[in-house]
């Protein structure tokens, strides 16, 4: 086998369950001189919906990637997919947001800087100033947009250019503790990640872990989810658990908390921009 001739692409497609999709993009990927590294497929019987994730390398003499997509297009059509190429060197261009906990934000960026997390970051807004020196020391850019609820509409719309400005393809809210409106979550529908504390919608509102602790919990957990009009209810992508105990205080369980929220938004962040979450009605489908 002769060695690969330009860094590994990955497709990802969508489409109504049928005969036949394995077998056709397996066949044109070997016809395109193009060699399968990993490959994940799921079809879903409660919706009838196909998903898939394919790895590839190029060999020599195979077309380049818009020449692959142009290729694509006709199986594309025959299957009615949705789908996407992507040159897995391209790193995704991502918007982080944040309030005051800067325990989420430190902790991707420190996963960028290191390489664990194939993302760029374009820019860091926050409605407060403390983490303007923290995005400084990663030479990210900083946004301060103040809100009210007078002033919601405005900072949005501020936030939407600077969302178009940067090139960003997701935004990911680091314990970013506004409301988004529904007619910013319906924009950015899939391309929006938040965090919330819980592995069920519970103990909402103020200081949820002294409320966990009055209640005598034994798991605390986090969940990742993408943003949706209805709040913390939007598709999950990745839930972490703690055990606790009843002799730990409300403070260590707001540290182990922490912990949970910082595991799992990076690996909800990992797999979105790797291409591999996808979004199935109220639920995702993630390969790993």
């Amino acid at each position: 086998m002769t060695a690969a001739t330009s860094p590994r692409l990955v497709l990802t497609l969508s489409c109504v369950d049928r005969a036949g999709i394995v077998g056709a993009v397996g066949t044109f990927l070997a016809d395109h001189r193009c060699n399968i590294v990993e490959s994940a497929q799921f079809g879903d019987p409660d919706t009838g919906r196909f998903m898939m994730r394919v790895s590839f390398e190029r060999l020599d003499r195979a077309p380049d990637l818009a020449d692959l997509s142009a290729a694509f297009s006709a199986i594309g059509d025959a299957f009615g997919m949705q789908w996407q190429l992507h040159d897995v060197s391209v790193r995704a261009r991502v918007l982080l947001m944040v309030s005051k906990f800067d325990h989420c934000l430190n902790d991707l960026l420190y996963r960028y800087r290191v390489g664990a997390l194939a993302m760029e970051p374009v820019a860091v807004v926050s409605n407060h100033r403390d983490t303007y020196q923290l995005a400084a020391s990663y030479n990210v850019p900083f946004h301060y947009l103040p809100v009210t609820p007078a002033t919601r509409a405005a900072q949005e719309a501020k936030l939407w250019d600077l969302f178009e400005e940067t090139g960003a393809e997701l935004v990911v809210l680091a314990r970013y503790m506004q409301v988004l409106s529904n007619d910013l979550c319906e924009r950015l529908a899939g391309r929006a990640i938040n965090i919330h504390h819980s592995f069920l919608p519970s103990f909402k509102g103020a200081k949820p872990y002294q409320q966990a602790h009055a209640r005598g919990v034994k798991l605390i957990g986090a969940t990742a989810h993408y943003v949706t009009p209805d709040l913390d209810e939007g598709p999950i992508i990745e839930q972490q658990v703690e055990r606790v105990t009843h002799s730990m205080s409300a403070e260590e369980l707001v540290s182990a908390g922490r912990d949970v929220e910082c595991q799992a938004l990076a690996r909800a962040v990992r797999d979105h921009v790797e291409r591999r979450v996808f979004v199935n009605g109220q639920r995702t489908v993630v390969f790993r």
